[in-house]
């Protein structure tokens, strides 16, 4: 067990999602894993693991940001011997052709400051996504109806920004969208030589304002969650 986690040895799969809020692990496990059993509940922190297709996996929120995404993914590969973990949220776009209800998987992520800054401290890392997983994310894609974008995201580590001159940059240099965790996410898959993939549901829009009705967020969230699987295991 670890601060954060009271499963216990062998009830993490080598394969992680990870939602941000846990109530959405809860969904996610309930809707696409087979016999899911609650592994972890500290702090309200929903972990589940069951079997997709035959395959083991475990979905376990990582909380909002990317402090909190740190502690968890530093948990599940270092005493729990995670290997893939990939990230479920949601985003913000950034362009105008990316649509709410879109699928955003993200090549690499841009970000001001990680928790991981102290140990890169001058050195400007480039965050990107295991490549292996990228390829199997963008052809389950390409099967499933549904419009899906592959490039860079920002990471902010603010909700409330007041930065427009950030914004009007992001969105200038090709930036498809903003969320809050995968920047950290690939910083400790690369430095834990663990595999990692941020794919992402658009869920409201920078520069059009127009956003999903929370109680359509789960139903366009299914797409991201069988394109993670598939990513994983086919």
């Amino acid at each position: 067990m670890t601060p954060h986690i009271n499963a216990k040895p062998g009830d993490i799969a080598e394969t992680v999602l990870m939602p941000g809020d846990p109530r959405r692990a809860k969904w996610a496990a309930e809707n696409f894993l087979t016999n899911p059993v609650l592994v972890n509940e500290v702090r309200g922190m929903f972990g589940y693991t069951g079997e997709y297709r035959g395959n083991r996996v475990t979905i376990h929120g990582s909380g909002m940001g990317m402090p909190s995404l740190s502690i968890y993914a530093n948990e599940l590969i270092a005493q729990y011997g995670a290997k893939t973990l990939i990230r479920i949220g949601s985003c913000g776009a950034m362009q105008h052709h990316v649509n709410v209800r879109d699928v955003v998987i993200a090549m690499t992520a841009t970000t001001m400051s990680t928790p991981s800054r102290g140990i890169m401290r001058e050195l400007n890392f480039a965050p990107c996504a295991d490549f292996g997983l990228l390829e199997r994310a963008v052809a389950a894609s390409r099967t499933r109806d549904v419009a899906t974008h592959v490039g860079g995201i920002y990471s902010s580590d603010v909700f409330y920004d007041e930065r427009p001159d950030l914004t009007e940059i992001m969105t200038r240099h090709g930036i498809l969208g903003v969320e809050m965790e995968a920047a950290e996410l690939y910083l400790v898959a690369a430095r834990h030589g663990a595999r990692a993939l941020a794919i992402c549901t658009v869920s409201d829009h920078l520069l059009t304002h127009e956003a999903l009705p929370a109680e359509d967020r789960e139903r366009s969230f299914g797409d991201m969650v069988e394109i993670a699987l598939a990513a994983a295991f086919d």
